[in-house]
């Protein structure tokens, strides 16, 4: 009896733990969404310069691996498509709005736009594939200096053609470095499927180069929390370099509005994303307030930017 009243307690308690996680993951993910649907319509109304890849249904991945990080000595090095890494990692929605107008309250005071972020230990470029040799670096500085810090490099699929990464596992392999590489597989490069782009595995390919390498489902946000937190402990522990493949879906545009996918496709995955996955599991009533209270947030944000540009709604 006292064995199956303590499994009973420790059943209990883990799904305390999970719904408590689940909440703090959604908070984060629905902020993410909103922020990037807010900048698109914002683009819509000839307010942004440049080009915007928003991560619309890949949140999971952002939420689940950077809360795995210490974000007091861990670096992130994210992509093009980097603005849910940035949020997730400090929740900074007015310094990332602006920054993406151009304006001087950015974080890069205006300069950097979408692709070029750059606060604490979070550093973005759009090259693709071309922050591993940059996060490769920051990886052999950090072990030179024993910080204990783990480096983390965020691609996508498509950037799996670029040899430069190939050149990153080699140098992280050979000097066994804390380095983990996420992949966000969402199928697509730009608009090449991935069935017409990538030959073999992406575990295989890791695996060659004597990287430790998982694979987990990216819209389940719990899971990519699970999964990113035993590697970044494995790493931290001079477990060496690992690869994390996040499976997952883009849900919007490659940028802005060029997407030439069936449109059906698209509706396919949606009870798929992680939000609405996420959602199932917690209270509606309590998601409705957390998606209000995000909304009122990104619109307060958004007038008060607006404004000091001397334009209202």
């Amino acid at each position: 009896m006292r064995n199956n009243t303590a499994e009973i307690v420790d059943i209990a308690a883990q799904r305390a733990s999970n719904i408590s996680r689940l909440k703090r993951f959604y908070s984060e993910m629905i902020l993410i969404r909103t922020v990037e649907q807010t900048l698109l319509d914002l683009f819509s109304e000839g307010l942004l310069r440049g080009t915007v890849h928003t991560c619309l249904g890949q949140e999971a991945s952002a939420a689940g691996v950077i809360n795995a990080l210490d974000k007091d000595r861990d670096i992130v090095c994210s992509n093009h498509r980097g603005h849910g890494h940035y949020l997730a990692y400090c929740a900074d929605v007015e310094g990332l709005i602006a920054e993406v107008m151009g304006l001087p309250q950015g974080v890069c005071g205006g300069i950097g736009g979408s692709q070029h972020l750059h606060r604490k230990n979070f550093y973005s470029n759009g090259i693709l594939g071309g922050m591993s040799p940059i996060a490769t670096g920051f990886a052999t500085a950090e072990k030179s200096k024993n910080s204990g810090a783990v480096t983390v490099v965020f691609h996508g699929d498509g950037a799996m053609a670029e040899g430069a990464i190939y050149e990153s596992f080699n140098l992280a392999a050979l000097w066994q470095l804390p380095i983990l590489f996420a992949v966000e597989s969402n199928k697509y490069a730009q608009s090449t499927r991935i069935e017409s782009e990538i030959a073999g595995s992406f575990l295989g390919r890791a695996e060659a180069f004597g990287l430790t390498a998982a694979e987990v489902d990216g819209n389940d946000v719990l899971a990519v929390n699970d999964a990113a937190t035993e590697i970044v402990s494995n790493i931290r522990t001079g477990k060496g370099p690992a690869m994390l493949v996040l499976d997952t879906y883009r849900m919007g545009p490659h940028s802005k509005g060029d997407d030439d996918r069936n449109p059906q496709e698209i509706e396919s995955h949606r009870d798929n994303c992680p939000i609405t996955r996420t959602r199932t599991q917690l209270d509606a009533d309590w998601c409705d307030e957390t998606k209000l209270a995000a909304t009122a947030k990104v619109d307060a944000v958004v007038n008060t930017l607006k404004a000091s540009r001397g334009r209202t709604d």
